[in-house]
């Protein structure tokens, strides 16, 4: 599963988590994805799409 949003191509965001000794390690955050099924030009397609997209409706999902 790729960690990207197919509608609005949100993806991982990475940076540093800083410790109280400012010693610095990677950290990654991950995009809340969830695989739904979507309409799409009038058919029913499974795609992997962001809560955000989702809750702002973007998509309409197929129940």
């Amino acid at each position: 599963m790729s960690r990207k949003c197919e509608i609005c191509g949100k993806s991982v965001h990475v940076g540093n988590n800083v410790s109280h000794s400012n010693r610095k390690t990677k950290k990654v955050w991950y995009p809340n994805l969830q695989k739904v099924k979507v309409l799409q030009n009038g058919k029913p397609k499974k795609m992997i799409v962001c809560t955000t997209c989702l809750k702002s409706g973007k998509v309409e999902k197929v129940i």
